[in-house]
């Protein structure tokens, strides 16, 4: 995932009928609306009754098509003069961000190709830029505010709604090489250089994720502002942040430009000064922080990271107790310092794990590095030793295989954990079995990202199903259902 910013949230996300101006347009405009209105319900129609992908980009052409309407329906006074205070406010980010948005549109979006003097956000060149494209500059401010505005009512919706922690946001590990952040802050990233993993026991050629690291010599003479100021963007609707690879906050695995990933080198961070920005920001915000520490973490983070009221990231089937050969570590014995979940975006779903399924389409995408047969003996040990575990403990009874039983007794089993936080896979509600994500793959290997949320057989359902899916309101009933001393009753509220 390379998004172009981590500060200004993509417009694709906005629901257009929301925008306050669709409900004065007329004439023309309303025509107009309504026809690219039923172009997407076509698109829709293509998803959930004809099987196919999302199509991302087809989607964004349409909503692309709607805003430039709107955006010339006349405004009030009122929400005009909220436009101008948001864009005061946004000074040199917003200014940046849309002048990067702009040139995009007139030259491409990748930078590379731009006009020499364009590739300097401070250059001649780009003032007077910013001058003949103050139109455009103009529409994308429009678009950040509107996606602010419609990120503060979800916010506020949430709250509302008696949620205590309320909409968790996502802080990728980095950036799209050529995008609006990596163009305004050119400065704070090593050019020439990659994040990456090194080699390990699931890719032995290590990897290379094409997103320019933070230079923590930048970032220290400057105070840590591009990290604060990210940190101010992200949290500013949010009542938790989750971290994508935390470990970033430490070190990160540096790929020089043209080089495999096994020629790289680990580059450390002052930890002490990242986290020092991070906690200050969080409860500035009164937001949670969630830290995924999956997979390898050198010895003395999770430490650290308690200490300073960071969660982190519990999956159940990676809860072993290495001290007893390996078995299911115990609910008792789970860390109380983290977000308990049976899976994330990365992970099989819940119903995967327990049919196999995970493993059979790694091995018809030829993911696997054992025979199948090793694989698929190994995963059902591993689901057997669980089963036996929920069924001790009086949360699965005995007899016939029931997979919507299964995956509710795995999470009462995270209810039981002192976790502070509970996590809910959505997929998980419905029984899909698909991944949403699928790591080692690219292109057309797997529809990253493209899959709608299908239930057991595979077909796609509505949001407006899912709210009143009787299946989702089971699971939702276990994970709200007492938990030990200290924890919530609710999925994601934190206890205490």
């Amino acid at each position: 995932y390379r998004p172009s910013s981590r500060r200004f949230p993509d417009p694709v996300h906005l629901r257009i009928e929301d925008v306050p101006e669709y409900g004065y347009a007329g004439g023309e405009e309303r025509t107009a609306l309504d026809a690219l209105a039923a172009r997407a319900g076509e698109l829709r129609e293509k998803v959930l009754r004809k099987g196919e992908l999302i199509d991302r980009d087809a989607v964004w052409v349409l909503k692309r098509q709607a805003l430039e309407v709107l955006y010339g329906v006349e405004r009030g006074p009122g929400r005009a003069a909220a436009l101008a205070a948001f864009t005061e406010a946004g000074g040199r980010e917003l200014e940046d961000h849309a002048t990067w948005c702009a040139l995009a549109e007139r030259y491409g979006a990748e930078g590379a190709s731009w006009p020499a003097g364009l590739r300097d956000p401070r250059s001649p060149e780009t003032e007077r830029a910013r001058a003949e494209l103050a139109g455009r500059l103009d529409f994308h401010r429009w678009l950040a505010w509107l996606t602010d505005e419609q990120l503060a009512a979800a916010a506020r919706t949430a709250r509302e709604a008696g949620m205590a922690v309320g909409i968790v946001h996502d802080l990728a590990v980095g950036v799209h090489p050529e995008g609006a952040d990596a163009w305004a802050r050119a400065d704070a990233f090593a050019a020439g250089m990659s994040v990456g993993a090194p080699p390990d026991a699931f890719n032995a050629r290590g990897q290379d994720w094409g997103l320019p690291p933070w230079r923590p010599d930048a970032l220290a003479a400057s105070g840590y502002a591009p990290f604060r100021d990210l940190l101010r963007g992200m949290l500013r609707h949010a009542g938790a942040l989750r971290i994508d690879h935390v470990m970033g906050l430490f070190r990160l695995w540096w790929v020089p430009a043209g080089r495999p990933p096994t020629e790289g080198a680990y580059v450390r961070y002052d930890a002490e000064a990242m986290l020092a920005v991070l906690t200050l920001e969080a409860h500035r915000a009164g937001a949670v922080v969630i830290g995924e520490d999956l997979g390898t973490v050198e010895p003395g983070v999770r430490e650290a990271l308690q200490r300073r009221g960071v969660l982190g990231t519990s999956v159940l089937w990676f809860e072993r107790d290495w001290a007893d050969g390996g078995a299911p570590l115990a609910p008792g014995a789970w860390r109380a310092d983290c977000v308990a979940t049976a899976t994330t975006h990365d992970l099989p779903s819940t119903a995967a794990r327990l049919t196999g399924d995970h493993v059979a389409l790694r091995h018809r995408i030829g993911l696997l590095t054992r025979p199948l047969a090793e694989e698929e003996a190994e995963d059902a040990t591993e689901v057997a030793e669980w089963l036996a575990c929920l069924r001790e403990l009086g949360l699965l009874p005995a007899g016939e295989r029931d997979e919507e039983a299964e995956i509710r007794a795995v999470h009462a089993f995270l209810r039981l954990t002192p976790a502070r936080m509970t996590g809910v896979w959505l997929p998980d509600g419905v029984g899909d079995r698909r991944p949403q994500n699928l790591p080692g793959t690219w292109g057309d290997m797997y529809p990253n990202w493209r899959l709608p949320i299908a239930d057991a057989e595979g077909r796609p359902v509505t949001l407006e199903e899912l709210a009143s899916s009787p299946r989702l309101a089971a699971l939702m009933d276990v994970v709200r259902a007492p938990g030990t001393a200290g924890r919530s009753g609710m999925s994601g509220t934190p206890g205490g």
